[in-house]
């Protein structure tokens, strides 16, 4: 994959706060039909905001969970019904996780989607993270089914708020940028934006791996109960790898991750033309 780490200018087309939408001062891209979906649920601000950056990009249809399912994972509901609301024309709300929103949106409401977008999260989904999102898994379970994918995620610095405007102002033009690159069946992209300075600045994205170190945590006892505590600002990380070029360098972060992967090792174990024996 091409590393070149790239500027990314702040885009022509603007955001503007008052009315809650862009002006886009290039020519309209032929439309597309895309799900956006989240793990916050229908009334998040990060979905709203996704909303906003791919209006004018392709037609929008919204599936995302009735209320917040942060943490779900790939979770999918198969022994109950699964009731959905329209509380809107193409908005649609489940009583399910983030993958079964995936899964309802490209097998009963859009079956012919072009791609799914999941998020925008408030909260990084860096390294590890990846394998207990719910926005993440909503992205996989779309690569799954054979749709194209994103993730995306906004990292927040430490004792920081959010500010929307500024995502989204920067989200847009990456996300933009990723419709239009080639992506392998079977992968999808995993963007993390830093922590914004507002939109007076230029940022940078960096195609990078996966960082594979564990948090930093414990557990606090207390009486019966385990009480988490661990920090995601000064988690482990190696240089180059997502996690550093997001919190490290104030880059965007661009992963390309893949349906599962298979130890080949041992594979050839099986096969007879690999000697090594497995961990015990």
């Amino acid at each position: 994959m091409d590393r070149t780490q790239t500027l990314l200018r702040a885009p022509k087309h603007k955001f503007q706060p008052g009315t809650r939408k862009w002006t886009n001062t290039a020519e309209e891209q032929a439309k597309l039909k895309i799900v956006i979906t989240n793990d916050d649920g229908i009334d998040a601000p990060g979905l709203d905001m996704l909303f906003q950056c791919m209006r004018s990009l392709g037609d929008i249809v919204t599936v995302a969970p009735r209320q917040p399912q942060s943490g779900m994972a790939h979770r999918v509901t198969t022994r109950e019904p699964i009731h959905f609301d329209r509380p809107g024309p193409d908005r649609f709300c489940i009583n399910g996780t983030p993958a079964d929103c995936a899964r309802v949106a490209l097998k009963r409401f859009v079956p012919d989607a072009d791609w799914l977008i999941s998020g925008i999260n408030p909260g990084a989904n860096l390294g590890s993270d990846v394998y207990n999102s719910g926005t993440v898994a909503a992205a996989r379970e779309a690569t799954i089914l054979g749709c194209r994918a994103i993730a995306i995620s906004q990292y927040i610095a430490k004792d920081q708020q959010i500010d929307w405007a500024a995502t989204g102002y920067y989200a847009r033009p990456v996300l933009q940028m990723l419709l239009g690159r080639d992506l392998t069946p079977g992968h999808f992209w995993n963007v993390n934006l830093p922590h914004p300075r507002g939109t007076d600045f230029q940022i940078s994205y960096e195609f990078c791996d996966l960082d594979t170190h564990p948090h930093q945590y414990t557990y606090d006892q207390r009486g019966d109960a385990l009480i988490y505590k661990g920090t995601i600002h000064e988690r482990p990380r190696d240089a180059g790898k997502d996690v550093a070029v997001c919190f490290d360098k104030g880059k965007i972060a661009i992963t390309c991750l893949a349906l599962g992967t298979t130890g080949r090792g041992y594979l050839a174990d099986a096969s007879g033309t690999n000697k090594k024996s497995p961990p015990s």
